[in-house]
């Protein structure tokens, strides 16, 4: 009998919606946000009963100019302090620190003296031990924090099953399928889901999903997973984040049951600073060298530069694709 945790008429109180759009959608622009695009987010997803808010990066300045980035590839606290003073609200604060780009013994203070409550700790397989040495040190100051393993479309089965015993054995609270590449399908997103729920399930943990729309199906992947049992489910304002984006947080929050979520304030927000936001040549979202790295499993990086230089040889794009397998 099929393995399912909902339906699509139900909801669940172990749900989470993660808003990732300064994160993810910093990517884009170098985290450089129009004054009042953070702010007017945060009381956005405060009214709109949002879970967590992940303001961007603890990304080490020793690694990175800090001339090149806005402030949210640093989430130094002030920045954060700035928008959300003492967060008395019950939405809570998110960062993501990237292994190997985060000083996270410097950068990462003790909980009680910051804003942030969440610590999403972002690895590749390969680097697994350096993600739990940092979740361990997190874990110590205080933070909840999930590590996110990156770009598992192109991990070995038998290093994922690896992955996830080691990491289960840490004292990680969640890990997240990331679909990094948007190159999964529904049914593998079924698979990985229940790979990564028994892992959960032995170690008292939660899953949690992060998917990309290269084929768009970021939201369909979401909901997927929702079923499945996964219950921390990231999404961002009009999908944006890196190339093809992500799941829409208007999306989302228009398809969930629980009546703490309300729509209203999304929209509102998209209206008055996300449109305008486009306007200003701001780009992101689905198309067709998205599409076609999606179905290759490549890096999106080709896409975004084919998308900068606005190309439309689209078969030549794809033969150059074929080219680096």
């Amino acid at each position: 009998m099929e393995k399912k945790k909902g339906s699509l008429l139900s909801y669940r109180s172990d749900i989470k919606v993660v808003d990732a759009t300064i994160r993810d959608g910093g990517l884009v622009n170098d985290f450089r946000f129009p004054d009042g695009f953070v702010q007017s987010l945060y009381e956005a997803n405060v009214k709109a009963g949002v879970d967590y808010m992940e303001f961007g990066y603890k990304a080490s300045k020793d690694i990175f100019d800090e001339k090149d980035f806005g402030p949210w590839k640093f989430c130094d606290e002030d920045s954060i302090r700035n928008i959300v003073g003492d967060n008395d609200t019950d939405m809570k604060i998110a960062v993501m620190a990237d292994v190997g780009r985060c000083d996270y013994k410097k950068d990462i203070i003790s909980r009680s003296d910051s804003a942030i409550d969440l610590v999403r700790v972002a690895t590749y397989i390969n680097t697994i031990p350096a993600a739990i040495h940092m979740v361990e040190h997190c874990k110590n100051m205080g933070y909840e924090t999930t590590i996110n393993i990156m770009a598992i479309s192109n991990a070995k089965e038998s290093e994922l099953d690896e992955a996830l015993e080691l990491i289960g054995q840490s004292p990680v609270d969640g890990i997240y399928l990331v679909d990094s590449y948007g190159s999964l399908y529904m049914e593998q997103i079924d698979e990985l889901a229940d790979k990564y729920l028994a892992m959960a399930d032995k170690y008292d943990k939660f899953v949690g999903i992060h998917a990309h729309n290269n084929q768009q199906l970021a939201f369909a992947n979401t909901i997927t997973a929702l079923v499945r049992g996964v219950s921390y489910l990231d999404a961002t304002a009009n999908g944006m984040g890196r190339g093809a984006g992500n799941c829409a947080s208007e999306q989302l929050l228009g398809f969930l049951k629980n009546p703490k979520y309300n729509l209203i304030p999304i929209l509102k927000f998209l209206e008055n600073h996300i449109e305008p936001l486009k306007a200003s040549g701001v780009e992101w979202g689905y198309n067709v060298p998205y599409l076609l790295t999606g179905q290759m499993n490549q890096h999106p990086r080709s896409a975004i530069a084919a998308s900068k230089e606005g190309r439309t040889d689209f078969l030549n794009f794809l033969l150059e694709l074929n080219d680096r397998d």
